[in-house]
């Protein structure tokens, strides 16, 4: 979308400028003027545009921000024409601010509003969607959309959380590659010139530290050719389907890090197939809509099998019970979910308990990060300082 410099004057007169992202001239202005701003003059951005777009990019917290605050206001029982309006003034994000007042366009033009969102679904997913069409057709919105906002920050916060625990083990492991290849490829080198020219016999560690670091010195290039190479191999291979879906296995697989990646999914698949049958999605299409929000291909599979299995009059629990990716415990629940009519509680309960150990676990991989990097920077130096130290030392003690 296009976006317009504006300058207006608000309701002291004050002069306020601003940059707003909209369809067309006639909605900008009515953005605006729903934020209680009188436009002097607007005019349409011409640079500088693409770098405002991606600094202005809808963010997943700015979506959680909007469906909390929403959910709020039709709880209140404000119309949702008139609450859509008043986000508009209060969205901080420039891109989401247009979108809602388009959305509030359609919807006061007669549009539904899961219809309306439909239509931006790289800000809204089809889970989002759902939700909102299910609360629709219920007549329950505002329980819908104060659900489906306390889900999204639970879901914010835990991923939240889990990226801020590797923050620091990924810029210690950046930092120590960047030393080494400094040292290796500059430091080094003058270092075990003055090594080499003794003549005298190297040991085997000092040889391969010659050897290693000359080659990175003259062919450094080609080594970050090949990993460039490599990472766009990989990521080619992954976007295909069969390469997804053995990435993804490979992934919950792996030791220490799969078990945890197995519980993110389990999170995300429970917490939105609760927040679905809360809000009065079927089953059937719940599993469908849950199966892409695992963002795993193994698990996105085995969901899709078990909605076969319910369209063809099995349960979600027999399904479950043939795979070992899904731990019992969850089968077993789902079984008593099942039977007793109270899916959506079972689920809640499976929720909250991996939530927890999801948490326990990062903390623990934090804890248990910190040693092993230090003793892994400890032998890299001792190995380094051997291989320099020890030849000075033999051609130190011959005189």
């Amino acid at each position: 979308m296009p976006l317009y410099r504006y300058k207006a004057k608000d309701s002291q007169n004050a002069i306020k400028e601003g940059v707003i992202e909209a369809t067309n001239e006639q909605i900008a202005s009515s953005s605006l003027k729903e934020q209680g701003l009188l436009v002097v003059s607007m005019n349409i951005e011409k640079t500088g545009g693409l770098n405002i777009a991606i600094l202005n990019r809808v963010k997943e917290k700015d979506v959680v921000i909007f469906s909390r605050q929403f959910a709020v206001m039709i709880s209140a029982s404000i119309p949702v024409v008139q609450a859509l309006k008043v986000l508009v003034g209060q969205t901080e994000n420039i891109k989401l601010q247009g979108i809602v007042s388009e959305i509030a366009e359609e919807v006061n033009a007669g549009s539904r509003l899961s219809d309306a969102l439909s239509k931006r679904n790289k800000i809204f997913s089809t889970f989002y969607v759902s939700v909102i069409r299910a609360g629709e057709t219920s007549g329950k919105l505002d329980e819908v959309l104060n659900y489906l906002a306390d889900e999204m920050e639970k879901d914010y916060d835990l991923m939240h959380k889990i990226k801020g625990a590797m923050i620091y083990p990924i810029f210690v492991i950046v930092g120590m590659v960047a030393v080494g290849a400094v040292m290796m490829i500059w430091v080094v080198p003058k270092l075990t010139a003055v090594i080499a020219e003794s003549g005298g016999d190297l040991p085997v560690a000092t040889k391969i530290l010659i050897a290693t670091s000359n080659f990175l010195a003259a062919y450094w290039w080609l080594l970050i050719i090949l990993i460039v190479g490599i990472i766009g191999g990989i990521k080619y291979y992954i976007k295909l389907p069969a390469g997804r879906y053995q990435f993804d296995y490979i992934r919950i697989k792996i030791p220490i890090f799969g078990p945890l990646i197995q519980k993110i999914a389990l999170v995300r698949f429970t917490r939105s197939m609760q927040t679905l049958i809360v809000g009065g999605v079927p089953v059937a299409s719940g599993l469908q809509i849950a199966a892409d929000v695992v963002d795993n291909a193994v698990y996105r599979d085995l969901i899709l099998e078990a909605k076969k299995g319910v369209e063809g009059g099995s349960t979600i629990s027999s399904i479950f019970l043939e795979h070992d990716e899904i731990p019992s415990m969850v089968s077993q629940m789902f079984a008593v979910g099942e039977k007793t009519g109270k899916l959506d509680l079972v689920l809640r309960r499976i929720t909250d308990f991996y939530s927890r150990e999801v948490s326990n676990v990062v903390a623990n991989l934090v804890t248990l990060i910190e040693p092993v990097i230090m003793v892994i920077m400890g032998i890299a130096v001792g190995i380094m300082v051997a291989a320099i130290i020890m030849p000075m030392y033999n051609m130190a003690s011959q005189f």
